[in-house]
């Protein structure tokens, strides 16, 4: 691998900070959100935390003065559902905030890290909007906010190009099986986005022809039919990189279905659960956007740990450095 950075460390400071501005200003514009304050642990009896794909272990620790425990953060997507709520939102706005998470089991290489750092959205909708047209329009609106970053990222910094598409380019896990039938999940990802450059992957979640899904989604929060990941393609790293998972969130009806799906009713019966049963949630749309993984791909960064300061092996530290990529 030959890999020069494109920036020196102090420009890269500076960098990362210019672009998750530009980013997080031209999001709340683009989707009509306000940023608010947000939990970094919750009670784990009260079913906010997102169990991910239900084997990852939550980090968790003890408030003396509560005598309780309380869990880190996996994501907010359940919280800010209840938030809106809450806070009195109305359909056609939205919050943002920033979320942080410690991901214990993750398999740390390029991409993935220990810690976590996201845009977590959420948005009121109505009955009417739970459709798949809904859902691109948003995809849209959320592409254009990457282009407008590529456009000042490159004005500020000449060096850093991009050859992004004009448009994002929509497909479902079921089409993209039928194109790419020899390749496994991942390997069909790469190739369609290495195609189209941009790519909109949607409806995961609900098993394909081999009975398996195309990747793991919990239950109780996105509606399998209406939810999906953005991803691009990095010339650096030669292979897609998913940059936002989102959706329209459950109903009442696809909540039940999706619990029974992966044999999990037990979680009907926690407060949020019982909330959306009752219709006391808001219909919503949702995600998360990785903020390092945006740097990284806006610096042209080989290793995600260049736009973060997180946890690595020596080995995994000196094997790098060698190949001139230094950790922060």
């Amino acid at each position: 691998m030959s890999y020069k950075s494109v920036l020196g460390l102090i420009e890269t400071e500076i960098a990362i900070k210019f672009i998750k501005d530009t980013f997080e200003k031209e999001l709340a514009k683009a989707l009509n959100l306000i940023r608010v304050s947000a939990p970094l642990f919750v009670q784990p009896e009260s079913g906010l935390n997102d169990n991910l794909n239900g084997y990852e272990r939550a980090v968790r620790f003890d408030v003396l003065s509560l005598k309780k425990e309380v869990e880190i953060v996996q994501s907010l997507a359940k919280w800010k559902r209840m938030a809106l709520e809450k806070y009195g939102f109305t359909a056609g706005s939205g919050l943002y905030t920033d979320m942080n998470a410690i991901r214990r089991d993750e398999d740390l290489d390029r991409l993935h890290s220990v810690y976590v750092d996201q845009w977590d959205w959420e948005k009121i909708i109505t009955k009417d909007q739970r459709k798949l047209s809904y859902l691109k329009k948003t995809v849209k609106s959320i592409y254009k906010v990457f282009l407008k970053v590529a456009s000042a990222v490159n004005k500020k910094y000449p060096q850093l190009t991009y050859s992004l598409p004009k448009e994002i380019t929509f497909i479902s896990t079921k089409e993209l099986e039928q194109k790419y039938p020899n390749l496994s999940r991942k390997e069909r990802e790469h190739a369609i986005t290495k195609e189209k450059g941009a790519v909109f992957l949607y409806r995961i979640g609900w098993p394909l022809s081999d009975g398996k899904p195309h990747d793991g989604r919990a239950a109780d929060y996105d509606d399998w039919k209406l939810n999906g990941d953005i991803l691009l393609w990095s010339d650096v790293l030669g292979v897609s990189v998913e940059l936002s998972s989102m959706g329209i969130r459950v109903d009442k009806d696809s909540l039940v279905k999706q619990v029974k799906k992966k044999k999990e009713l037990e979680k009907l019966s926690t407060p949020y659960c019982q909330d959306i049963l009752n219709d006391k949630l808001p219909l919503t749309i949702g995600g998360g956007i990785g903020q390092s993984r945006i740097c990284m791909f806006f610096l042209k960064k080989a290793h995600i740990g260049e736009v973060q300061s997180s946890i690595w092996s020596e080995d995994c530290i000196k094997e790098n450095a060698q190949k001139g990529i230094h950790l922060l």
